[in-house]
This record gives C-alpha cells, structure tokens and sequence, in this order.
C-alpha cells in the first residue's frame, strides 16, 4: 500500500503509543515486519519541546524511512508550525492524534476530544496539509460515544482536506480500551472514502487480522497493545496475510537474541538511569507473554538498580527459558 510517495513494505503498522512507541521500539518493530512506525505523540508547543523527554522523541537517527511524526494539538496554527519544524528535522509523514483517550489530553480539547468539533477539525487539517509538503495522515477513534459516532463525518473531512492515509480504532472516547473494537464503523468508513485506512483495535492474531481485513475492506491493520512483550507479532502477521501460511514460530534463542538487543538498545538509548526504568515495563511485558511463571523472574528484573544488573538477570532468566526448550527437543 502507499502514502504519498512511500510505497510501504507491509500491510501491517505499528500503533503509536505514548511512554511505548519510543525510537528503539519503532525500529525493532520495523526490522520485525511492521510495515509504518509512527513516534509517540509530541505536542504542537514548541514551548514543551525542549524538555529531555521531548528531545528524545524528535530524535529519529538511523530510522528507516519512512519516518512519521505524531503531533497533539488543538490549534490549527501551531499544529502547522509543528509540522514544519519536525518536517525540518526530518518527518517525512506527519501524523495527527485525534484518537488519544486519556483525560489529560482531551482535558486540553487535543486528542479525541477534537472528535466533538467537526469544524476545527477541518481547520486543523486544512492547515497542516497546506503547511507541509509530506503527507499527512490522521489517527482517530470512531466518536465521542456512541451516541456521537461521527468517525465516518470525520473521515470524509479528512479525505476532502488532502489527508493521505487514516487509521481508525474501532471504539469511541468513551470507551477507553472496554469492552470489543467494534469495526461495522471501520466498513462505514472504508465505504465512503478513496484513502487507504487502517483498521485497529483488539487485532491480536494473524487470523484476527485477516478477518477485520476481509470484514471492513480495509487496506492494512495497525496493531499497538499486541506488540507489547511481542514485537514478532508483525512478522507472524505478514506472513498470514501474504500467503495464508502461518510462519515457523521463532526459536527461543532467537527470542532471547531479540530482547537482550533490545535492552541494550534502551540503555544507549535513555543512558543508565532512565534506560533500566523503561527497560522494566518491556521486561515486565516479555515475561508475561513467554513464562510459564513470570512473578519471580518479574521481580528480581524489577528489582536490579542498574542496567549492568538488569542485563545479568535477563540473560540468565532467558538463556534457562531458551535451554529448557532445546533440552526437551
């Protein structure tokens, strides 16, 4: 499928999600199959910019293109001027957030919360395709609640703007993560405008993917909460999608291989303090998805103080988890 000029390489993206979606994810992520990687959500006032937090979430070095930029705002001329500063530093998509649900964004109009505004939100979009020349595409959620469903009013503001592409996540506001992604929307949407879209939401397997494809003829599913401790997921998926075959499981030592690169990924990334706190959540997440008891392994990885013994223990937590599986082979 394409966005703009990027032809990209997979029909299956990576959700952005802030505190998860940060450079060394997106890009093992993409080397594992996801075909789009977009950057957690940064906010369009440069004023907030300039905070380490915000520094490493505009640092894209040795990501491969193309590379996507997520922006919150509720102005249409900041978020244009954001655009055009992020282009500068090398977005070559800029994506817009109007799906987030979290109570801090929408308190401040951005997010979901732009949903309620039909008229901003074509000014919103209106000024940011015109400020750049990148494409632009939108993450939005299917409404307010479900007495305002308006995702597919939003999406055809979206195409007649010049919005180059649109994800969708099969529940409102309201909804939070609740409750089943309901995707009769998602079809609404797909059914009234030319753009590609991205189906999301609750896509969990290779074969739910299928399914939502062939249910809302969509042209790709994006994937966020799955990814988490299963970043593989992308390649099981592409594999299902191109030839209906499910691909070999990867070994466990390729396993492990791939989370203790990942570790040492955060640790350059973040540096040492920083680097073993995020490094805890994706830890946590990776033995929930692959132990058969995960609390005790969990807590001595939670417990290390430094990244030197947060590496230790994960090489032998998981070098014993890789070689009980060749020992019983």
């Amino acid at each position: 499928m394409q966005i703009g000029p990027y032809v990209l390489p997979a029909r299956v993206v990576l959700a952005p999600m802030a505190g998860v979606t940060d450079r060394p994810f997106r890009i093992l992520c993409r080397n594992l199959g996801a075909g789009l990687a977009a950057s957690e959500m940064i906010s369009a006032d440069a004023r907030l910019w300039h905070s380490p937090k915000s520094r490493l979430r505009r640092d894209h070095a040795g990501e491969p293109a193309p590379r996507a930029v997520q922006l919150a705002g509720a102005d249409p001329k900041a978020l244009a001027e954001a655009a055009r500063a992020n282009v500068a530093l090398g977005a070559q998509i800029i994506d817009l957030n109007m799906g987030c649900p979290a109570k801090k964004v929408c308190g401040k109009r951005c997010g979901s919360a732009l949903l309620t505004d039909e008229p901003l939100v074509a000014r919103i979009l209106e000024a940011v395709v015109n400020a750049v020349e990148v494409p632009v595409t939108l993450k939005i959620r299917t409404g307010w609640d479900p007495a305002r469903r308006n995702g597919v009013s939003i999406a055809c503001i979206a195409a007649a703007a010049g919005v180059a592409a649109l994800a969708v996540h099969g529940r409102t506001r309201a909804d939070f993560f609740a409750g089943h992604a309901e995707y009769d929307t998602i079809r609404d949407i797909k059914s009234r405008v030319r753009i590609p879209v991205f189906a999301n939401g609750d896509i969990d397997t290779p074969q739910k993917a299928r399914e939502v494809l062939d249910f809302t003829g969509a042209d790709g599913v994006m994937i966020g909460r799955s990814s988490q401790g299963a970043p593989w997921i992308f390649r099981a998926v592409n594999s299902h999608l191109q030839s209906g075959i499910a691909t070999p499981a990867l070994q466990r030592a390729e396993v492990r291989d791939i989370i203790l690169a990942h570790l040492d990924s955060l640790y350059f990334f973040y540096g040492e303090e920083t680097g073993v706190r995020i490094a805890r959540k994706h830890l946590g997440w990776y033995c929930e998805q692959l132990l058969e008891s995960p609390a005790p392994v969990r807590r001595e990885l939670m417990g290390a103080a430094d990244t030197s013994a947060q590496f230790a223990h994960a090489v032998k937590h998981f070098e014993d988890w890789a070689s009980a599986a060749a020992a019983a082979a």
